[in-house]
Parts: C-alpha cells; structure tokens; sequence
C-alpha cells in the first residue's frame, strides 16, 4: 500500500472532539482500490465499528479481540473519554471502514510514565489484502510526532493474543518486541 499525505492540513490537536474526524492521507492498495487515512471516527464509521465488533461470523475477530465488549456492548464514548485517538482506514468508493488503529495513554506499569497503548484491525473484505503494516505505521508515527510536542519520550505497547499470528507478524513488523515479565498466559505485551 501506498499512503500520500495530505499537504497543509489545519493545526489540531489530538485527540480530536469525539466524533469528528481529519482526512490526513490518501492511500492506494496493491490492488488499486483508493482509501482515505482518517484520525478520528464520524458517528456513522461508529456504527461501522459497533456492527464489525457484534458480528459473530466473523470467528477471527470474535476469537482474538475484545472489541464484542468494548465497542458492540459497550460504549464508544466511555472509551474515547479514556484519550483514544483512532485513526481508520476508510474504503473511497463504499464509505467501508476497513481498518481501526488506535493509540492512547495507558500506563504498562504503574510506576512508569508516557507509556501509550496501541491497537489495530481490519475487517473484511479488506482483511489479508497487505493494508495494516502500511498503514498502522503511518499512524503511529503520526500520533507520535503529534503527542511528542506535548509529552518527550513517549513509549508504545500492545497486548496480543497468544495464537493471533497475523497480530504478532504485524506488531513484530512495526518494531514491537515481546516483553515476557509484563505478558500472561493469555496475551503477549509488546513494546516499541
């Protein structure tokens, strides 16, 4: 995938009032499909997002996230109060959101200061079409270069599922190294 930023984008700062969302990039697919690189998420890509997170038949989705809690039943407000920034990726010609990266601050270890969390999907049809690596790296250095104006030294974690290989080879590819002590039977902590 390519991405094509966007040039003079307004000065904002993240993360943005909830439902309001940037266009920061064009992007084109391997396979020419055309996306934009959005920060930010509208009320209907919310929606986009509950439905995806309460879709049983997607058994990858249901099996390695805990998106049916945190987006289907429960609510996209009281998790952006929490200072996500979502950036999505979103399909030109059919308005589909085909992937979610989210950062946000969220301590690793209660002693530690300016650790952020980060999460990514997509969904399908646009699941195994090479899109994340791409574009979650975009995002990242992004939301970066943004916080670090605000917060020095800003460091990232993710916590995987243990069998999630496409997780894993994604997180492995953007940098992200497994941190034993801080992992549990259940999930791999990765920080970058």
């Amino acid at each position: 995938m390519k991405i094509i930023p966007k040039n003079n984008l307004l000065t904002f700062s993240l993360p943005l009032p909830i439902y309001k969302s940037v266009q920061i990039a064009d992007a084109i697919g391997q396979d020419g499909e055309e996306f934009g690189v959005l920060v930010g998420l509208d009320k209907g890509h919310v929606e986009q997002l509950k439905d995806f997170s309460m879709n049983e038949d997607d058994v990858d989705l249901q099996k390695n996230t805990g998106d049916r809690v945190r987006f289907g039943v429960g609510s996209y407000d009281d998790w952006y109060a929490k200072n996500r920034t979502p950036f999505c990726l979103i399909h030109k010609q059919t308005d589909a959101l085909a992937a979610l990266v989210w950062l946000g601050p969220l301590p690793l270890y209660e002693d530690k200061n300016n650790w952020h969390t980060a999460g990514w999907r997509s969904y399908n049809p646009f699941r195994g079409k090479g899109l994340m690596r791409t574009f979650s790296n975009f995002c990242i250095n992004f939301y970066l270069e943004n916080m670090n104006r605000v917060e020095n030294n800003i460091k990232l974690w993710a916590a995987v599922k243990r069998g999630n290989t496409g997780s894993l080879g994604l997180a492995t590819g953007l940098g992200f190294q497994v941190l034993e002590e801080a992992s549990d039977d259940e999930s791999l902590v990765m920080v970058k």
